[in-house]
């Protein structure tokens, strides 16, 4: 598996969505308290699997409209610039919420941006500052799986970033897992860290994702 650094687009895309994450803070907290536990985020208004939620309200002239639609623990979102030229950016993500000191926080989020035409798939995890840099990101999907790994590739104050080229055979193996996965890491003492993911929605969202 080749692994390439976070590339421009990837990056840019990135920004878009880290703001509303917030992780910067949430690395500091963990590392006073090592035991969270995160949990899958259920969107507080999901849609029927399939159908783009529209906009709360008309966005106002020259700035970009944003759509989301969830298929189970997936939300896939695009933001459409009017341009010119037009510019629809999507992505397909889960966000998993840690239980800090009595309260509920964004802990990480798997990104699977829709790649320019001829591009790989990418898929990009961001996790808290507090990471060690002698170990790799690992994705595993039960006891027997070696699972799929990256080194983290950059850190900025909202997080760190892992990087993931995951071509057209493990695009269908993760959509056909029904069982909980986790990531797995190590914090900068060395303790390891695992954070659940869910496969579920997994294949419907990609294909939606991919869709023109």
């Amino acid at each position: 598996m080749s692994i390439s650094p976070v590339s421009r687009r990837l990056r840019n895309v990135l920004l878009l969505v880290t703001a509303a994450l917030l992780l910067a803070g949430v690395g500091a907290v963990v590392a006073q308290q090592p035991t969270v536990r995160p949990s899958v985020r259920s969107p507080a208004r999901p849609t029927q699997p399939g159908q783009p939620a529209r906009p709360a309200q008309e966005p106002a002239s020259g700035e970009p409209q944003r759509t989301s639609a969830t298929y189970e623990d997936w939300v896939v979102e695009c933001q459409t610039r009017a341009g010119p030229p037009v510019e629809k950016v999507c992505e397909m993500q889960q966000v998993t919420q840690a239980q800090v000191q009595g309260g509920t926080r964004p802990f990480s989020r798997v990104l699977i941006p829709r790649p320019e035409k001829g591009q790989p798939v990418k898929m990009v995890v961001q996790v808290p500052v507090n990471v060690s840099f002698r170990t790799e990101l690992r994705i595993v999907t039960g006891e027997a799986d070696a699972g799929l790994t990256a080194p983290f590739s950059q850190c900025v104050p909202s997080g760190c970033f892992a990087e993931f080229e995951i071509r057209d055979d493990t695009i269908r193996r993760l959509g056909a897992i029904s069982t909980p996965g986790k990531l797995m890491f190590a914090d900068a003492g060395g303790r390891e860290v695992a954070v659940p993911i869910s496969f579920k929605g997994f294949i419907q969202a990609f294909d939606a994702l991919m869709k023109d």
